[in-house]
């Protein structure tokens, strides 16, 4: 059973908050994080590498810089089943419909958007749509609607108390739009505040880079109903 904030309805009031939303961070753990973001910590020393689900050490230190939009899936997977894969299953999901595309000389790009809502439709069934232009009246029109919205923001959104050299890169998990504040999820976030957060509209516009991929919670629930082939691209 879906929870109720998921749950299909009639009103046309806004969705509340969606709630409880599971924190996940992109690094194994989350106390280390304002090491690595700003004391030079590498994150491959990071013991608990393993919790990740990753391979081997090494595989966890190529990959979780990039794991932001992975762990904003796994928060959303979490709050509706109550249970996820682990970071680097849903990686490697992610990798096989080209997500991700490691570049000649070994640099990764990604997460790229259109395939990733492919593999999240065909495999996780949470009905996303990609918004490659979406300015914050709609992102806010989306979460009072009943979506999440993994939205493209600044890495400093952690820090809102300082002005962003840029506007996105990262992805944070907008679970919700209420009394004016937007409520996200933030995968590397260096504190338990900056890692649940919540800020007002105009101040999260700051931060926000006018794209993202929404994710329709309240569909999800006839998923069973709607087939999809599970057969991924052909590389």
């Amino acid at each position: 059973m879906l929870p109720l904030c998921c749950a299909d309805s009639t009103d046309t009031a806004p969705r509340p908050v969606h709630a409880p939303v599971p924190i996940v961070t992109q690094y194994a753990t989350a106390d280390l994080i304002g090491h690595i973001a700003y004391d030079g910590h590498d994150p491959a020393h990071d013991c608990a590498w393993d919790t990740t689900g990753a391979p081997t050490q090494s595989a966890y230190a190529r990959w979780c810089r990039h794991m932001c939009g992975i762990a904003c899936l796994r928060m959303a997977l979490l709050h509706r089943d109550g249970q996820a894969p682990s970071l680097f299953k849903l990686l490697t999901g992610a990798r096989h419909y080209n997500a991700y595309v490691q570049q000649t000389g070994g640099d990764i790009k990604g997460l790229i958007y259109a395939p990733f809502a492919q593999y999240v439709q065909a495999t996780h069934a949470l009905w996303p749509s990609v918004h490659p232009e979406l300015d914050v009246r709609g992102l806010v029109t989306l979460l009072d609607a009943g979506h999440m919205v993994m939205a493209s923001v600044s890495k400093e959104i952690r820090r809102p108390e300082l002005e962003p050299e840029k506007r996105g890169g990262h992805l944070v998990l907008a679970i919700g739009h209420q009394d004016g504040a937007i409520h996200f999820r933030n995968p590397s976030g260096h504190t338990p505040q900056a890692r649940e957060a919540a800020l007002p509209v105009d101040h999260f516009k700051t931060f926000f880079g006018g794209r993202g991929i929404s994710l329709n919670m309240l569909a999800s629930r006839h998923r069973a109903a709607r087939p999809l082939a599970s057969q991924a691209p052909r590389r």
